[in-house]
């Protein structure tokens, strides 16, 4: 395999800041991935020098990042203080039919839709972490912090994320074997058949059958409770698909600490402090303020003490 030829923009020095994607994140463009796609397509420029290749390190509170012309908004000097100023959390509980994406050209119902834009500060650009797919349901978190979705999302991490499952099928204690110790999942690749596309190994860290029920008409149903610690697309789906089970219906119920409670389908909330706390700490992240600091001030995150549930602007599904 061929190198990359080494960079040859003026950002080259690791003692200038922070890595270019990781700045752009942390401001809210995308998730920390995907901000490095940006940079290599040429829409990424510093202090008016076009960045493509990485790495590249910049100081966010001093250079002038720009993406597709637009400048990234400087963090605070509070934020050098406080880990979590001026960053927003909002769990919404998706409903079926409603896109995790920011984007779609073809215009249908997202996340960001069910959202009121009033409880959102100008200049904040959230985004999902993670994503569930449009049939399925449950906890989705929207944050402008790249930093924590980096680490929530990252396998590395191992952050679980649990579901609740009902499929159509009966699984046998030989089938939950086998997802729990993994199967290979083709890769997903059009124009190729399945024999021509290789694979990669998925597995559950649990599975647990929470009730069986056998119907004249409508045959076995289960219900499952899994948790995984990796995401491949579709991965529940398709490893069930493997021992012959179709899911009916999937939801997620929590990520990491935090679970979802007190929303029906559509409503949002902000995180509370408490919560906020509980996914930093699960990804060895530290605290909101030093340990020295005693006095509170400067910017805080923007959470609430005790969350209340809102109603999205549109709740009905697409089906």
């Amino acid at each position: 395999m061929a190198r990359k030829p080494k960079p040859t923009h003026s950002y080259t020095d690791n003692t200038r800041g922070i890595r270019l994607q990781k700045a752009m994140a942390n401001a809210g463009i995308a998730s920390r991935r995907e901000c490095e796609t940006f940079i290599e397509n040429g829409r990424v420029t510093v202090n008016g020098e076009r960045v493509t290749q990485l790495p590249a390190w910049v100081d966010p509170f001093e250079d002038r990042v720009e993406v597709d012309g637009e400048p990234l908004i400087k963090p605070k000097k509070a934020s050098k203080k406080f880990a979590t100023a001026g960053k927003l959390y909002i769990m919404v509980h998706k409903p079926r039919g409603v896109l995790s994406t920011n984007d779609d050209p073809e215009g249908r119902r997202r996340i960001l839709d069910l959202i009121d834009p009033s409880a959102v500060p100008r200049g904040v650009r959230l985004f999902p972490v993670g994503r569930l797919d449009a049939d399925s349901t449950g906890l989705i978190l929207m944050t402008n912090d790249g930093e924590l979705t980096h680490r929530l999302t990252h396998p590395s991490f191992g952050v679980t994320k649990r579901y609740l499952v009902s499929a159509k099928g009966r699984l046998e204690e030989d089938d939950l074997r086998k997802l729990r110790k993994g199967l290979v999942l083709s890769e997903q690749r059009a124009g190729k058949p399945e024999s021509q596309r290789g694979g990669k190994k998925a597995s559950m860290e649990s599975v647990q059958i929470v009730r069986h029920e056998t119907d004249r008409t409508r045959g076995d149903r289960t219900t499952l409770r899994i948790t995984l610690t990796e995401g491949q697309n579709r991965e529940i789906r398709r490893l069930l698909a493997r021992v012959g089970i179709r899911v009916k219906k999937l939801k997620r119920t929590a990520l990491g600490p935090v679970r979802l409670k007190g929303l029906a389908p559509g409503e949002w909330r902000m995180l509370s402090k408490q919560e906020v706390g509980a996914l930093r700490r699960a990804v060895k992240l530290r605290g909101n303020k030093p340990a020295a600091e005693k006095k509170t001030g400067g910017d805080a995150p923007y959470v609430s003490e005790k969350p209340k549930a809102s109603r999205g602007w549109s709740t009905a599904s697409d089906d």
